[in-house]
């Protein structure tokens, strides 16, 4: 979506990590572990939640991503020691084994009634060279990440990341940011709709959400300013009604609006990259990026 299109595929673990790396992360925070499995978060914290907290070791398993997940009762493992861990479980997770994230997976609550928190933190790989990000700022651009999104980049070609809570959080600090800001790129993430509704095979909260995001929208519109530009879409699909909880449905939607234009079918795009070949359009960078710009098709 920044302009790099990843040429190797990142190692995904459908068996779980193998013995090498668990034994070296068992060594490196001094605990054994539970779980390392493929899973849902929410029920594995259900099914190994009481052991967890029993024993004080940290559940790890993954899912159809290249992600390593360490979820931990925010009781037993407090945030910055669960932060710490996964630090260390980022440090050796390279060469063959360079996951795209490592993720802290904080919950809180009794057995039989976990729930996850917002203080979900991922640690990221570094992009392997400058995205549209980068080469914004280069030219005095400011870049303002909300929700995820310091956290998906590792913090690389960010000027300000903001922590949120949920949708309604997000979409609210969009719209200060839109006030505030100045001239760059608000690049802000909806959470919710992945990690509460998506994933967790929830249509109703989907339908909840997608409500809710559409009464917020016309509050987004009047905050922005008369030569800025709204682009609507997602990283990846996710449907609430499949029997699988992983991706699904990978088309997602592209609605683009500014004050004044004209509709325009955008058709069916190539690539994720078209936003970031647009995104240098607009605002003439020097810098070219894979993907086809869609900039004349939205201009006045």
């Amino acid at each position: 979506m920044m302009g790099i299109i990843t040429e190797r595929p990142f190692p995904t673990y459908p068996h779980g990590f193998p013995p090498e790396i668990i034994n070296e992360f068992e060594q490196l925070i001094g605990r054994k572990t539970l779980g390392n499995v493929v899973a849902s978060g929410t029920e594995i914290i259900k099914a190994l939640g009481e052991e967890h907290i029993r024993t004080g070791y940290p559940i790890v398993y993954t899912s159809a991503d290249s992600v390593f997940q360490v979820a931990a009762h925010e009781k037993v493992i407090p945030i910055s020691e669960l932060y710490d861990i996964c630090t260390k479980a980022r440090s050796i997770l390279t060469g063959d084994h360079n996951v795209v994230r490592v993720i802290a997976r904080p919950f809180i609550g009794e057995p039989g009634n976990f729930t996850r928190t917002y203080n979900r933190k991922d640690f990221a790989l570094k992009p392997p060279k400058p995205t549209a990000l980068d080469a914004l700022r280069a030219v005095g651009y400011r870049v303002t990440g909300i929700g995820k999104i310091g956290d998906i980049f590792s913090y690389q070609g960010i000027d300000e990341s903001i922590h949120t809570e949920g949708n309604p959080d997000s979409i609210n600090r969009t719209i200060e940011a839109l006030n505030t800001s100045g001239p760059g790129l608000i690049f802000a993430n909806l959470v919710d709709f992945d990690s509460k509704y998506g994933h967790r095979n929830d249509p109703k909260g989907f339908a909840f959400g997608l409500s809710e995001f559409d009464e917020r929208l016309p509050d987004i519109q009047a905050a922005m300013h008369d030569d800025d530009l709204l682009i609507i879409t997602a990283d990846h699909g996710v449907d609430p009604t499949t029997q699988s909880t992983d991706h699904s449905r990978e088309q997602v939607p592209l609605l683009v609006w500014h004050k004044g234009i004209t509709c325009a079918d955008l058709g069916v795009r190539r690539s994720f990259a078209d936003i970031a070949a647009t995104i240098a359009d607009l605002f003439y960078l020097d810098d070219h990026f894979p993907g086809t710009s869609f900039a004349d098709e939205i201009s006045n």
